[in-house]
């Protein structure tokens, strides 16, 4: 292993500049000419817009232009659309309502846009904005996806009777209601996985620019995918050809899913520029992103697990409510079903499973997917239903896990909810976390702790996830409506420099630093002299972005195929400079050597030869060495892991203090391990606020009461104890780098192993099952309550 190839733990090349504030955002980008947006949002969860008068806006100092969805029609100006199609049990396509950029004749969440207004600078536009006067009839509101669908409920679309987009299941529910008459026990669990607002640092921006002598627009936009939003917003809202259409994506503080998506602002930015002629920009602050950002989970399930008179798992049953919102985000509809009822076998043998999911409009922000999107609601729902198993059959649960847990020579492994694991080993995962967080010695730790008065649990979660969604026929088939593969292209310089342009995205993942690796690796050349270039549709090829920790596993696996048509071309180009066969040509460490002797060819040798050919193949070869790829995977990757959580409650305030966190995790072949375990402790911090602080709530009128950092607890470093962070490698068997992904994983796998503690330290008191985030008041309530039960007895 060179220092900086394959293996190596490099600092990441791309932090310099974060550090020292040379990072380029959206917001730090201003433009000739630039006018400034404030969106106009609806104040009513739900409401009928009987007139808009904006007179008093238009005339208001500053102004330049102010627009509602009339003036968007008029210009033929699409709705949003969704990127993939779901059908119910009956076979129906969903429901799928229009979804306006600005709001026609109703708004359906508080923050729906409803007006824009241009301006000079952004406090005219701020100003101006309070001026305009919207008649809005209110109507009754339901927040609740269980009361949204009751009789009389409030409708959001007539479209949808009692709100339903789709009554979707997986599996057979005759085979699963057979294994459960045969069960000797039946566990039995109301989860509820609570809604998260995604809070990256960078809140979303977007300009808008016209050239009026070429009739081209540019948008500059806080986004993981730029092409899939030149898609998107050049074909279906504003019909402007793809080669006319330039989408940038600059330096990205954070994304977490939240930025995946085709936002109403982007249309709204970029259409208003070739109305007024001038840039447009538009920022959000943070208020403004709580209302409009794309919220994550807010699931309702009830959850049935059957197993035998030993432990062993026949069958799981599984029913949920999901709320997608007022509108259907771009992939809102996959994430609770096909990211999620096919990731109910987890790392189990279950042999039996059905699941049924029924997805529900109500009156508040649109749901998509959040970091982990499906998999950290499935495993929550899984992982509980195990520890509650195991502590109603006395059985521990570590050893109930080794129970089920699908053989290491099982694979490729063939699950009841349709996917194929290649690879695992689940057993040697556990072991190593809980080796690491000395289980064993648990019992030790308690009792010390019931000495100062305190509470002390630990909990467990294994997990699995799947990620870089593939391949594209199959997505297709599955209701995605775009492809699922990466590009590439491997630009070799004369003097033997490299430049990399992915259609992958770096948000925070490192991408400057381990694509470099690859090519540093693989071309033996100074990972110094490897430029990544990404986030420009106008250099890329092509790219369908960053989500579902797929970058590594299908942007990399791009990448790697282009390396190898760079190798093969330099080969011959070699072969004749050094006048031997091709096949007696080998390429290792940056040089081209005939085999057997020392006579060799540096790669800057050739590529310089590649572009001044005066020795060269003409006849055979192009000058030039410059090489693409695309990569659609086979399969999906599958990384795994066992996560550990050892927890103290206080009695009399109900706070719960997370002691130790212990993770190991299979990611595959690990690249950069530096950038593996940041990205681990990345996730636990973002599944732990899921577990114990982080908590949207809406009244059941719609109005969002968690609408600041005031009220919507995020978590700090004092709030996390120093994680022990671990991998266990299983390699992928169906990429070139046997790579799987990290991304998710801590999110996956922490939520369910800080309940599971939480409800291990409360079990002296009868308390069976608390519902994330495990507040202080949360816990304070149930202890009394439980206090409150022994004393009426």
């Amino acid at each position: 292993m060179s220092e900086t190839g394959i293996g190596a733990a490099v600092r990441r090349k791309e932090d310099f500049r974060f550090l020292t504030g040379q990072g380029t955002y959206t917001d730090d980008i201003n433009r000739p000419g630039q006018l400034h947006a404030v969106i106009l949002r609806s104040p009513h969860a739900h409401a009928a817009i009987r007139g808009i008068d904006t007179a008093a806006a238009a005339a208001a100092a500053g102004v330049v232009a102010v627009f509602t969805a009339k003036d968007m029609a008029a210009d033929g100006v699409g709705g949003l659309p969704c990127g993939w199609q779901i059908h119910s049990k009956d076979g129906s396509p969903m429901i799928e309502p229009p979804h306006p950029a600005l709001a026609t004749d109703r708004v359906r969440h508080v923050g729906d846009p409803v007006a824009v207004v241009i301006a000079e600078t952004k406090a005219q536009a701020r100003e101006a904005a309070e001026l305009i006067a919207v008649d809005y009839q209110p109507l009754p509101a339901v927040a609740s996806a269980a009361e949204a669908q009751k009789p009389g409920a409030p409708q959001l679309f007539d479209a949808a009777p009692g709100n339903l987009c789709f009554d979707w299941h997986l599996g057979d529910k005759a085979q699963a209601d057979a294994a459960f008459a045969r069960a000797a026990h039946v566990a039995k669990l109301d989860i509820v996985n609570n809604r998260l607002i995604p809070n990256a640092m960078e809140p979303r921006a977007a300009i808008g620019e016209y050239d009026k002598a070429t009739g081209e627009y540019t948008l500059y936009t806080t986004s993981q995918n730029p092409h899939v939003i030149r898609l998107l917003m050049g074909a279906f809202v504003l019909h402007i050809p793809e080669h006319k259409l330039r989408v940038v994506a600059p330096d990205v503080g954070g994304g977490f899913g939240s930025k995946i998506y085709h936002y109403a602002e982007e249309a709204i930015v970029t259409w208003a520029a070739g109305k007024v002629r001038r840039p447009v920009k538009w920022t959000a602050d943070r208020s403004e992103s709580f209302m409009s950002d794309a919220h994550g989970r807010d699931h309702a399930t009830h959850a049935e697990l059957a197993l035998d008179k030993d432990g062993k798992f026949l069958g799981l049953k599984v029913s949920t409510i999901a709320n997608m919102g007022g509108y259907l985000s771009t992939f809102a509809p996959a994430i609770p079903t096909y990211l999620y009822a096919t990731l109910l076998a987890g790392t189990y043998t279950t042999p039996v499973i059905y699941c049924e999911v029924k997805a529900i409009f109500t009156n508040t922000v649109p749901v998509d997917a959040y970091r982990g999107a499906g998999r950290p609601e499935a495993t929550y729902i899984l992982e509980r239903l195990v520890d509650t198993a195991a502590r109603e059959m006395r059985i521990d649960p570590a050893e109930l896990r080794r129970r089920n847990f699908i053989p290491k020579d099982a694979y490729p492994y063939q699950t009841p909810v349709a996917l194929q694991y290649d690879s695992g080993d689940y057993f040697t995962t556990l072991d190593k976390a809980l080796a690491a967080a000395d289980y064993a010695g648990f019992a030790r730790r308690r009792d010390e702790a019931a000495r100062r008065g305190k509470l002390r649990g630990i909990g467990l979660a294994t997990y699995i996830e799947a990620c870089g969604i593939a391949p594209s026929a199959v997505a297709g088939s599955l209701g995605a409506r775009a492809g699922l593969y990466e590009a590439a292209e491997i630009r070799v310089h004369p003097t033997g420099s490299v430049t990399v342009f992915t259609g992958s995205h770096s948000h925070g993942q490192g991408h400057e630093t381990t694509f470099a690796q690859l090519v540093a690796d693989r071309l033996g050349i100074p990972i110094e002299n490897v430029e990544v270039s990404h986030g420009d549709t106008d250099k890329i090829p092509f790219g369908m972005g960053t989500y579902g920790s797929r970058s590594l596993a299908v942007g990399g696996s791009a990448i790697v195929k282009a390396l190898d048509k760079v190798v093969a071309k330099g080969r011959k180009i070699a072969a004749h400079l050094l006048e031997a066969a091709e096949a007696d040509i080998q390429f290792k460490d940056g040089k081209y050597v005939v085999e057997g002797t020392d006579r060799a060819k540096s790669f800057g040798e050739v590529a310089l030869t590649a572009y001044v050919p005066h020795n060269y193949p003409i006849e055979e070869l192009e000058p030039g060495l410059d090489e693409s790829a695309f990569y659609d995977p086979k399969n999906f990757t599958f990384p795994s892991g066992a996560h550990v959580a050892e927890v103290e409650i206080d009695r009399d305030t109900g706070i719960v203090e997370l002691v130790n966190f212990t993770a190991c995790d299979d990611f595959g072949r690990i690249i950069n391990p530096l950038i593996v375990e940041g990205q681990v402790h990345g996730g636990l911090v973002q599944g732990i606020g899921q577990a114990l602080l982080e908590n949207c709530v809406y009244d059941p009128e719609g109005q969002l009461l968690t609408g600041s950092y005031m009220d919507y607890c995020m978590p700090r470093a004092s709030d996390v104890p120093s994680f022990a962070v671990s991998t266990n490698t299983t390699l992928c068997t169906h990429n070139p780098l046997g790579v799987k992904g990290c991304g998710e994983a801590g999110a996956i796998g922490a939520p369910a192993a800080v309940m599971n503690a939480v409800l291990d330290a409360l079990s002296p008191l009868g308390i069976r099952h608390l519902d994330m985030p495990a507040s202080p008041e949360r816990v304070w309530r149930a202890i009394q309550q439980h206090s409150l039960a022994q004393a009426a007895e």
